[in-house]
């Protein structure tokens, strides 16, 4: 059986206050359709060093994937690519230092990036924020991973159908959202649901429901919408 290739990947960073909170992810995506994402989180970073994490954790994972041939990873992090692809070579021999004297920042990352170079494996540009699925996909893991919040990643699982919401709900919201859905199907059924009923189902007390003065789902029998009020007495 032939093993399934990788056909393209993306990378993102983020963090808050810079330096701050971040968070980092990467997406691959293989020939059979199949979509593998993972991510992290760092107390204490900037927004290149999680961009710098993204794309070492990434490169380490490609290691172990047969890859197609174009296979680049997409990132919308010019410093990595620049650094990466051009200034590295400069770095090293002139001791990591910059052309103006200074150490080269993040040199750990750097090294550790240096290391886990992959032959035939470049990092090219996408814009940010330019309505690119992978590169919006992994902004709102990394954003997510950044504000200490655990979003729902897939493991070499098939890829949602086209125009399907990313899933980064947390798992409370996510049951409520099942709930709600079932009692809309059940609307469509022409079946009815008493108010004891629906705050059961959606898991809220009675009272709060009377609070809230929901709706009964559905109608009459059949489904049918109930008559509207009579219109009030023309005045006398």
């Amino acid at each position: 059986m032939t093993r399934p290739h990788l056909i393209t990947a993306a990378c993102d960073g983020a963090c808050s206050g810079n330096p701050g909170p971040g968070g980092w992810a990467y997406l691959l995506r293989f020939d059979d359709g199949r979509v593998e994402e993972e991510g992290g989180f760092s107390e204490n970073t900037t927004n290149n060093r999680m961009e710098m994490q993204a794309a070492l954790a990434l490169l380490k994972r490609i290691a172990q994937e047969p890859r197609q041939p174009g296979f680049a990873i997409r990132t919308d992090s010019k410093y990595l690519i620049q650094g990466f692809s051009q200034w590295l070579k400069g770095w090293k021999q002139k001791g990591w230092k910059k052309a103006d004297g200074q150490c080269v920042k993040n040199r750990d990352l750097w090294e550790e990036l240096d290391q886990a170079r992959l032959p035939g494996v470049a990092l090219t540009h996408v814009k940010g924020h330019s309505g690119d699925p992978d590169n919006d996909r992994v902004d709102a893991i990394a954003v997510a991973f950044r504000d200490g919040k655990q979003p729902a990643l897939r493991s070499g699982s098939r890829p949602p159908d086209a125009g399907a919401p990313m899933d980064l709900a947390p798992p409370p919201l996510q049951r409520l959202l099942t709930r709600l859905e079932m009692a809309d199907r059940l609307a469509a059924g022409g079946h009815v649901l008493a108010m004891a009923e629906l705050a059961q189902l959606v898991d809220m007390p009675h009272g709060g429901m009377r609070q809230r003065r929901a709706p009964r789902v559905g109608g009459g029998r059949g489904g049918a919408p109930p008559p509207p009020p009579a219109p009030p007495p023309p005045p006398p």
